[in-house]
């Protein structure tokens, strides 16, 4: 059995008609057409599916199109700003993508922490990277550029 729920994405109103136990992700990907979440492993544990549901990086995979009705929902299509920008210029300076598969989950997990924490030190990063799997290994150079982008966005001009 299918309802409306009612959704913001990436800043727009959507009415979506599905059940309210259908995974986000199939919704995202499915019903609206925003492709750039990627499914990974449907269990939460590889973060190929990160969003962010009211500003927090969660997994798409495992959230019910129920539990987020009426919550803003920023894709990968949507990251935007600073933060986003930074990021974007970051990653291709740091040529951190290989496969890119899991890119988009590591963006938006990415910058929930910079929205967070300006100026992560590697050990906060690695924190809020922890459960985004990356099967080409640009472990360091995720790191360097979550931290060249923090730099460029408070502009402090830390380094280290």
């Amino acid at each position: 059995m299918t309802a409306p729920f009612v959704l913001e994405v990436n800043g727009v109103r959507r009415e979506v008609d599905v059940p309210g136990d259908m995974p986000l992700l199939w919704v995202l990907r499915e019903t609206l057409g925003l492709v750039g979440t990627r499914f990974g492993c449907g269990l939460a544990l590889c973060g190929a599916c990160t969003v962010h549901v009211n500003g927090e990086a969660m997994r798409a995979c495992v959230l019910s199109v129920g539990s987020v009705a009426g919550k803003s929902i920023t894709t990968i299509e949507g990251l935007g700003g600073a933060v986003g920008d930074a990021l974007r210029a970051a990653w291709l300076a740091h040529d951190v993508a290989q496969c890119g598969y899991c890119q988009s989950g590591q963006l938006m997990s990415a910058a929930a922490l910079l929205a967070a924490v300006p100026t992560p030190t590697d050990a906060e990063i690695d924190r809020a990277m922890d459960g985004n799997i990356c099967r080409c290994g640009t472990y360091p150079r995720i790191r360097a550029a979550i931290r060249a982008a923090g730099v460029t966005t408070t502009g402090d001009g830390r380094e280290d």
